[in-house]
């Protein structure tokens, strides 16, 4: 392979088999839980990374069913998404997510920077109630439930929300461990197709795991719940912030990872 075929194929990794095709990527039928919580301000302050700013103390936590999807297939993800600002234009952070299929893990974080774990979680629907869990391991990490299709929600409202940007840190390390890309990523959402969108009481449990640390933002009170489905394409990303542009070369290479805490 000569050195300008390898560049040519350089997309992803390994090389020569890569775990996922180029984006973007079209899914269809994608079901949604999210509920919108209160948490502490000085819970996201922990971990809300400049110059992304915070409005209200608010949590939005997702489960999300992914039964069609271009190049991913057919998988199931859960995680945190922290309504913020950026210059001026409101959207929503991407602090914690858990899937269980291999190509959107390792196409998520290594293109965008989603900020993915393998985990297993779950949509089913039973009798009247809409259930959503994360299981890390054996351990059960947060159960949300919800009732079945109470009230239809307001559509305009669900699309909009959809169509907000989306932002996440890529983070790629160097080979001595220091950080060779960390950036802030923004994408968007297109192309959606709302199908059917519903409100209802909804309740949500967070439980303390050192991997799967959900509970770290917690939840003193529901604000609201929506179950929809959708048809949507996942966009590519841009560059709105290089955490490591104004650093010199020798100062980054200084950068030592955190060691783990004991």
């Amino acid at each position: 392979m000569e050195i300008d075929d390898v560049v040519k194929r350089a997309y992803a990794m390994p090389l020569t088999n890569p775990s996922f095709p180029p984006g973007p990527c079209r899914f269809f039928d994608r079901e949604y839980i999210i509920i919108t919580y209160r948490t502490t301000r000085e819970a996201l302050e922990a971990v809300v990374p400049a110059p992304l700013e915070i409005d209200e103390p608010l949590v939005k936590y997702e489960f999300i069913r992914m039964p069609d999807s271009t190049g991913f297939g057919d998988y199931t993800e859960t995680g945190q998404v922290i309504p913020v600002r950026f210059g001026g234009q409101h959207g929503g952070y991407v602090h914690s997510m858990y899937l269980d299929d291999d190509a959107p893990i390792a196409g998520g974080r290594e293109l965008l920077g989603f900020p993915k774990k393998l985990a297993g979680q779950k949509i089913v629907h039973e009798g009247e109630v809409v259930v959503g869990t994360l299981h890390y391991g054996s351990v059960l990490c947060a159960t949300g439930t919800m009732g079945y299709k109470h009230r239809e929600a307001d559509h305009d409202q669900v699309l909009a929300s959809l169509a907000a940007p989306n932002f996440l840190i890529k983070i790629i390390p160097h080979v001595d461990g220091s950080p060779r890309i960390c950036e802030l990523v923004r994408y968007y959402l297109t192309d959606v197709t709302l199908k059917e969108a519903w409100t209802a009481p909804a309740a949500l449990d967070l439980r303390p795991h050192v991997m799967a640390d959900v509970a770290k933002l917690p939840v003193l009170e529901i604000v609201s719940a929506v179950h929809f489905t959708a048809d949507l394409t996942l966009g590519l990303g841009e560059v709105v912030h290089d955490y490591l542009a104004d650093r010199s070369p020798s100062a980054v290479s200084a950068i030592q990872p955190e060691k783990a805490r004991a």
